[in-house]
């Protein structure tokens, strides 16, 4: 691995020739190629299940579920190792090796026959051979070796082309800046493609080949990742984020019978050094949770005669004990985006068996295969994005002196999720009150909750990014980047549980459970209905986390430049 040995290098000038968006156009390819092979597989896995593997709705959406959150989850350990140890060159490049041998894995259970269950018979639908242990096995095993790669990627894809643009110059502002909005541009191509072309080739082609066009392609994007090698900015490792945070509980719990002033006055002596190397933002002390502050106060015995501290764990910087306020200060809000995401992932998993049963065809000759209809709701953040960030902002500032702040974003994105779960309730009670009369609805009946579920995404889900990316600290940028992933996994873990809890419990002696296998027999818009009270509920605990919540001093929320920005 000589490639990956040329990543130790520091973050000094001379790495700083290197950078800018001659290696962004190698980050943004690979990027593509990657997501476009993950979510390749990805997007129609539920229809796999059920009609290669013959797994039950509920078997299925548990397996898809765990999944998920297990893919969601690992970007958390991926996040400690890259900031930690490995840092994120090197963390990219390991996980990708093991998403293309998950790719590989997941595609041979589509090639081999003995890897899968035979095809039912035509004549006796209802006698389909379950999957055995060997098939389970080797399909679960490749499903691990995707959570591995996701893991590794998903934390350190953004930071690492943030690391390409010096922020200490206009020129690298306004590029990441840009950046951004390249990184949604590319991945709305991806999702609209995954979900349209490969969703085509798996339904009506072949399952392999539609699993080796993503396999291919994730060969190629790890191909293009080392071509730009020579181009890419390499940021050293900093620490473990973790262990500067248990340093400072630790000191301030040494500490705790230390009385402070409810305002500074001059009395009490902080420990306040300069900035470390590549710590962009200075961060004052704040009035929030002051019970931290003295992990800062500088006690007798405290600091040597060159003015550094004796023991690290009883004496902490300034800028230390606020990043720790910064995390906690987050910590209500990420949860609250917790059951935000629920409304998403339970309309991902019921999307495809809803349109199954429905009128997919478009014209005398073309039907739209069921994985193909959630493109609706990516359709719509394509369209929507330009227009609020081109039009409606600079719009609103122009007119009004009035910008809609983070938290103000994600709010309307959980309304509009909301809606979304009752529009879906509606529609799902009245097709399955015409398919009991044998009549089906169009499937573009579920274009009104894919299309509010859209605007969702656009304003939550991106909010959210953008919200952890601002408020936390430079170097916490990977830790910041798997908080999203960790609400999706909460989130898919919770809705695997809900799923389970519901299908238990809510069928009786003569009558079906609402998520039967047969959805026309039993009632998922019951199920929808559940999920938007719980978004209501939700919604009322976010406001009240987002009325208190403090901005992190000098970040984007707060700078002045912003508002140039705007106009221009």
């Amino acid at each position: 691995m000589e490639v990956l040995e040329n990543a130790k290098n520091p973050n000094n000038s001379p790495e700083r020739k290197r950078g800018g968006w001659i290696s962004i156009s190698f980050i943004l390819g690979n990027e593509t190629l990657e997501r476009m092979g993950t979510i390749g597989l990805s997007a129609n896995f539920m229809a796999y299940l059920t009609n290669v593997f013959h797994m039950k709705l509920v078997d299925a959406s548990n397996v898809f579920n765990l999944w998920l959150g297990l893919s969601n989850l690992a970007p958390l350990l991926g996040a400690i190792i890259s900031d930690a140890y490995a840092g994120r060159f090197k963390t990219i490049a390991y996980a990708s090796f093991f998403s293309l041998l998950g790719l590989m894995t997941v595609t041979l259970t589509a090639w081999l026959h003995q890897l899968h269950p035979p095809e039912c018979n035509i004549h006796r639908p209802d006698s389909c051979d379950r999957p055995n242990k060997l098939q389970l096995g080797v399909l679960f095993l490749g499903l691990s070796f995707l959570s591995i790669g996701s893991g590794g990627i998903r934390p350190c894809s953004i930071p690492f082309g943030v690391d390409q643009f010096d922020q200490r110059t206009e020129k690298g502002l306004k590029g990441m800046a840009s950046y951004f909005n390249w990184y949604y541009l590319t991945f709305s191509i991806v999702l609209i493609v995954s979900h349209t072309v490969i969703v085509y080739i798996q339904d009506n082609i072949s399952w392999t080949v539609g699993f080796s066009i993503p396999t291919g392609l994730m060969a190629c994007s790890i191909v293009l990742f080392f071509v730009g090698t020579r181009f890419y900015v390499y940021v050293k490792p900093e620490g473990s984020a973790f262990s500067s945070i248990a340093r400072v509980i630790l000191a301030a719990h040494k500490k705790r019978n230390l009385k402070l002033p409810v305002e500074d006055d001059g009395t009490v002596e902080y420990y306040d050094p300069p900035l470390k190397p590549g710590v962009l933002s200075k961060l004052p002390l704040t009035n929030q949770y002051k019970f931290l502050d003295k992990a800062a106060v500088i006690t007798e015995g405290d600091l040597t005669t060159a003015g550094v501290p004796v023991n690290k764990w009883r004496l902490c910087s300034v800028q230390e004990v606020e990043e720790v306020k910064c995390l906690i200060r987050i910590i209500p809000v990420w949860s609250a985006g917790i059951i935000s995401v629920v409304t998403m992932s339970t309309q991902v998993t019921f999307i495809v068996p809803q349109a199954m049963k429905m009128d997919r065809h478009m014209g005398p000759h073309f039907e739209i295969p069921a994985g193909s209809v959630s493109v609706i709701s990516f359709i719509t953040i394509g369209i929507w994005l330009p227009i609020y960030d081109r039009v409606i902002v600079p719009s609103l500032w122009r007119i009004r002196k009035f910008r809609v702040t983070l938290l103000q974003r994600m709010g309307i994105g959980i309304v509009f999720g909301i809606v979304s779960m009752f529009t879906a309730a509606i529609v799902e009670r009245v097709r399955r009150t015409q398919a009991l009369k044998m009549t089906q609805m169009s499937v573009f009946w579920l274009a009104w909750q894919l299309v509010l579920m859209g605007l969702s995404e656009s304003f939550n889900y991106i909010g959210q990014i953008e919200f952890f990316n601002s408020q936390f600290p430079e170097h916490m940028r990977s830790l910041a980047n798997s908080l999203f992933p960790l609400s999706f996994a909460a989130s898919h873990y919770l809705t695997s549980l809900l799923v389970t809890t519901v299908h238990k419990f809510s069928g009786g002696k003569d009558k079906p459970d609402w998520l039967d296998n047969d959805l026309n027999k039993g009632r998922l818009d019951y199920l929808y209905y559940m999920i938007a009270g719980l978004g209501v509920v939700n919604l009322v605990y976010f406001w009240y986390c987002a009325r208190s919540y403090q901005y992190k001093a000098g970040s984007q929320i707060e700078d002045l430049a912003e508002e140039k920005s705007l106009v221009d």
